[in-house]
């Protein structure tokens, strides 16, 4: 009887103090350590609150969402026109005054022809002198001149168009074939044509996590929804200046942990992946060792720390989970059940399966 005193303690401990694995450990809704967060600009130290997903929460995220598509910069539709910039080419021609359009009565090559905007935005023109052109249009600039000769000639009629640009400039770069910076013409560049012009997508492409840094703030674009539905929302008119980052698909997964019948990175197909996606991608979740009501969505958020829970006690709570979106880096983790935890105890500290133990002691007559 003495030699079972060990097995008797063995099953009066809690299971979940010697459960072998992970197993996510809660203070009420917040978890049970300190994460590093990022709070008004200072890393700090706190706990992070467990939000359960709800028909309300994806109704608030994807409101946010919505917000965010509306708050992005000028959307194509409005097609503003060219501003000369300094290194611009400008051709001029006066009609009936060549001495004004060819001074030197020389042949000049193509490249080289016209008169070249300066670094202060300023040209120099015959009887006028400087003038400066730089953020005007070409019919702006043209105003300019022809009130100003018109003060040495009567009925002056000038033409002028933008010979080479080069005062504005993007750079595409990322998973496009040919990245690289892209001069702007005085047909105003959008993300599709940008990425086009660069070529188009490489095989390893995600246009559903596209990258514009425009004056120190990054926006993200879904430039897939613009192919499949439609959505110009996301053909954005480029700026001078502006970065356009076409993300690897290789960087765009979510990490299954725990009680899933496979556990697995899963690739994100297109930008876009629900809960529910994931976890049959991982074969589902196994009720035979698993707790539904604990499916947890870890998201570190780049110091901004979120977790979610979902309770899939109930098969229709699998409706909430097609309608919660995954994003890159996330982890789903599927809580362990209890008396699983407990098997596993018993299987990691008896020398063989609890009932083995109890026969061979009956056996002996203890």
């Amino acid at each position: 009887m003495f030699k079972l005193i060990p097995i008797m303690m063995v099953l009066l401990l809690p299971g979940c103090f010697l459960a072998p694995g992970m197993d996510m450990e809660t203070n009420g809704d917040m978890t049970e350590i300190e994460l590093p967060t990022m709070k008004d600009g200072h890393l700090v130290k706190e706990k992070t609150r467990i939000v359960p997903i709800t028909a309300d929460l994806i109704i608030e995220r994807e409101t946010a969402r919505r917000q965010a598509v509306n708050n992005l910069p000028l959307a194509d539709g409005n097609r503003p026109s060219y501003r000369i910039g300094p290194q611009d080419r400008l051709q001029i021609t006066v009609w009936e005054h060549p001495e004004l359009n060819d001074p030197g009565g020389e042949k000049i090559l193509p490249e080289l022809a016209g008169k070249v905007v300066d670094e202060n935005g300023d040209l120099y023109y015959p009887y006028v002198g400087n003038i400066h052109v730089a953020g005007k249009t070409v019919t702006e600039v043209r105003s300019d001149l022809t009130r100003e000769l018109s003060k040495y000639f009567k009925k002056v009629k000038l033409d002028i168009r933008v010979l080479s640009f080069q005062a504005h400039r993007v750079a595409v770069v990322g998973e496009v074939k040919t990245p690289g910076v892209q001069t702007m013409n005085e047909t105003p560049l959008t993300v599709a044509e940008a990425i086009s012009r660069a070529g188009g997508a490489t095989k390893d492409s995600d246009f559903g996590n596209v990258a514009l840094a425009r004056g120190g703030k990054l926006y993200k674009l879904d430039v897939q929804s613009l192919y499949e539905k439609g959505l110009t929302t996301q053909n954005l008119l480029l700026q001078d200046g502006d970065v356009l980052n076409v993300a690897d698909q290789k960087d765009s997964k979510v990490f299954v942990m725990g009680e899933a019948n496979r556990q697995q990175a899963v690739q994100i197909n297109k930008g876009r992946m629900s809960l529910s996606q994931v976890l049959a991608e991982a074969s589902g979740v196994d009720f035979n060792t698993s707790r539904p009501g604990d499916i947890y969505v870890i998201r570190a958020g780049d110091m901004k720390p979120e977790i979610f829970q979902l309770n899939a006690e109930s098969p229709d709570a699998m409706i909430l989970a097609d309608q919660f979106p995954l994003q890159a880096h996330d982890t789903v983790f599927i809580g362990t059940a209890g008396v699983t935890q407990w098997s596993r105890v018993l299987n990691q500290i008896l020398p063989g399966s609890f009932t083995a133990i109890m026969s061979q002691a009956a056996m002996m007559g203890m």
